[in-house]
């Protein structure tokens, strides 16, 4: 074992593939990950298998379909193999230091197979501060009943917008920092934590996994992190504010449209900072002597919405090209940098992540790897299927995760969506309608639709065969015991 290279995995959550410099994005976001690319292999065309991170990661862990267990159940069962508890079991040293992402957590089996897990969800963080829960005080009688007299004269929208710069007033006097602000630790406190485990593990190799939170909605990134990207004219009673108003529901796209690009900016700078911290974990790699024995890897779960499709942030769920298409960049010591347009779906990452450290993969894996595919410059154009439930805001509620099925079948040029709740199928050509705005017409392009209503149609029948029973009933077991309320604070 000692001459086994080690693995580090870091997955950015929200992090879009067209807001890294290395794939395009004229925003100096990412500077360190630019560089290293330089000796990376970058797949261009990386796709997720479900988004948001609870339809995200199954795929990437346990190289599962998000639906594959069926699609009431959220999470990784205890007894399913995963890239984690592949390498333990062969002795690496595990440990994965998680930004408080609440669906990563232990209670949904991402906990297993690591020696160190730590998820952040429980203890003070001294660099982070949470804001203030409310004391349940905040409409008053009075209030209240100006509220209902408003909504039964028909000026609900009136009542709101006053309701809501009051708030926002509030909230200013006692807004202090950014940091104040922050939901998530950022990730120089993960990067910290992880770089002291690494110093500690010894010579053994390892496997370290980070999820990193800082790109995640609400925006607020460092101070330093604004001054990273140089434009810095941003203060934390403005960043309240437009966080606040972008998470507004029920108003016309050009209120969001108006206040669009300074949420960019602080989406922009919180991709910064990430990148910044990236750069310091490579440091201590290779101040260790470790760095060149070590495989790198860089994804995200999945991407955001800045009203490409009418959305923001990323829910509900959906399958557009900036909620799947993500980053992925993979340093493996001795292998060419190389760029590949081929698609890939992050179904396939962790059986190529254990080929490139000459792993076995677990036999209930449903993806392949390409690691020699990689290092050899082949190219493939297969037919990446993406799945997630329509209008699951929150799985934690069991009627959420029971609706209807999204579905897209994606190859190197077209994308098929079919959304069985609205009943219908629409076929993009993403070479000619980037933006995925068009939909060709019926008569357009048969051979295509055909072939990928095909593929869909094996995808749907397999999955129930797929299933393991005893792994299925344990998941649904567990998600009939998920506490109420613990959701509301992530949302």
């Amino acid at each position: 074992m000692s001459s086994a290279r080690s693995l580090v995995l870091v997955t950015v959550d929200c992090l879009r593939a067209d807001h890294v410099g290395f794939l395009g994005y004229k925003r100096p976001t990412t500077p360190f990950l630019d560089s290293l690319s330089a000796e990376s292999i970058v797949l261009e065309n990386a796709i997720a298998a479900g988004a948001p991170t609870y339809y995200s990661f199954p795929a990437i862990m346990a190289s599962r379909y998000p639906l594959g267990m069926g699609r009431d159940v959220i999470g990784l069962s205890p007894d399913e193999p995963t890239i984690a508890t592949t390498l333990n079991q062969i002795g690496y040293s595990t440990a994965a230091f998680i930004a408080g992402n609440p669906y990563l957590s232990k209670r949904f089996g991402y906990a297993e197979g690591f020696d160190v897990f730590e998820d952040f969800l429980e203890e003070d963080i001294k660099s982070t501060t949470y804001p203030e829960k409310s004391n349940g005080r905040t409409r008053s009688r009075v209030n209240q009943f100006v509220r209902q007299a408003s909504y039964n004269l028909g000026l609900q929208s009136v009542y709101d917008e006053l309701h809501f710069r009051y708030s926002q007033k509030i909230a200013s006097r006692s807004t202090k920092s950014l940091d104040q602000l922050r939901r998530f630790p950022a990730s120089d406190v993960i990067v910290s934590r992880a770089a002291n485990w690494i110093r500690q593990s010894g010579h053994n190799p390892f496997f370290l996994w980070l999820h990193l939170m800082d790109p995640h909605s609400p925006y607020y990134p460092p101070h330093d992190a604004l001054n990273l990207l140089g434009e810095n004219e941003m203060n934390a009673v403005r960043a309240c504010y437009l966080n606040s108003l972008w998470n507004r529901a029920g108003m016309a796209e050009r209120r969001y449209a108006h206040v669009r690009e300074e949420m960019l900016y602080l989406y922009d700078s919180s991709i910064r900072w990430v990148d910044q911290q990236v750069a310091g974990l490579v440091k201590s790699l290779q101040d260790l002597k470790l760095w060149d024995h070590c495989i790198l890897a860089l994804t995200a779960d999945h991407g955001e919405e800045f009203l490409e499709h009418g959305g923001r942030m990323h829910t509900p769920p959906s399958v557009t090209e900036e909620l799947v298409h993500v980053p992925l960049l993979m340093r493996i010591p001795g292998v060419g940098a190389r760029r590949v347009n081929a698609p890939f779906s992050l179904l396939n990452l962790a059986p190529t992540l254990l080929d490139c450290v000459q792993a076995p993969s677990p036999a209930d894996f449903r993806g392949r790897s390409y690691c020699q595919q990689l290092k050899a410059g082949q190219d493939w154009n297969d037919e990446i299927v993406v799945e997630c439930i329509s209008g699951c805001r929150n799985p934690f509620r069991k009627n959420d995760r029971r609706g209807p099925r999204i579905l897209a079948v994606r190859d190197a040029r077209y994308k098929l969506i079919l959304d069985f709740d609205r009943k219908t199928d629409q076929l993009f050509d993403l070479q000619s309608d980037t933006r995925e705005s068009h939909p060709l017409p019926r008569d357009v392009a048969k051979p295509v639709r055909r072939r990928l209503l095909e593929r869909a149609r094996k995808h749907i029948a397999q999955s129930p065969h797929s299933r393991d029973t005893n792994s299925q009933l344990v998941l649904a077991l567990r998600n009939l015991m998920l506490e109420p309320g613990l959701e509301a604070q992530y949302l």
